[in-house]
């Protein structure tokens, strides 16, 4: 079976084409360029766990480096990386599809850039950002959303999200860039 490359918008099935498929693992991956402000880049993978309003259920539904996992379990962020050194992904979140709360009706996954204001950082310093989807127990990749370029001064993306559509889950490919970091994503999904 062969991976499922998306574009922007694109929208894709996961659970009906893939029967049996309960455990996926979300891989998010990122390359930085170096430029004279000499900072590290520090990129943070999280997952926002979403009603039908688009607002999260509580602070325990945002998943990210300071709360690794969602209340109920079915999230879990593998944990932070600083550098974003290396190929492959450089965060990851594991999601048992069976687990996530009924009220939960999409996982947005989101990417930003730690301290971007500080460092003068922005993600038009970033390329080959891309979010991939694997069946956990086969270690296939089934989908995958390569970002491009079309980023200039945000400091956050929401890169994608899974979405349930009856008894299914979908993935939308959305590489929505904002201004104001993590922050703008907190408001948007209705925390404080």
């Amino acid at each position: 079976m062969s991976v499922i490359n998306l574009s922007k918008g694109q929208k894709i099935d996961l659970t009906k084409t893939n029967p049996g498929l309960t455990k996926i693992m979300v891989g998010l991956g990122w390359d930085t360029n170096r430029y004279s402000g000499g900072h590290d880049f520090d990129l943070d993978a999280s997952a926002f766990l979403v009603d039908q309003n688009g607002k999260a259920l509580s602070d325990k539904s945002f998943i990210f480096y300071n709360n690794l996992q969602s209340e109920d379990g079915s999230v879990v962020h593998t944990g932070d990386n600083r550098t974003g050194d290396g190929d492959g992904d450089d965060e990851q979140l594991l999601v048992n599809l069976r687990q996530v709360p009924s009220a939960v009706h999409r996982v947005v996954f989101t990417v930003t850039i730690h301290d971007a204001d500080t460092r003068s950082q922005n993600f038009g310093q970033v390329s080959n950002a891309f979010i991939r989807i694997v069946n956990d127990e086969t270690h296939e990749e089934i989908v995958r959303y390569d970002l491009g370029e079309d980023f200039s001064i945000e400091t956050a993306l929401v890169v994608g999200e899974i979405y349930r559509h009856g008894n299914e889950w979908k993935f939308n490919a959305i590489g929505s860039g904002f201004h104001g970091g993590l922050a703008s994503l907190i408001t948007e999904f209705g925390l404080n």
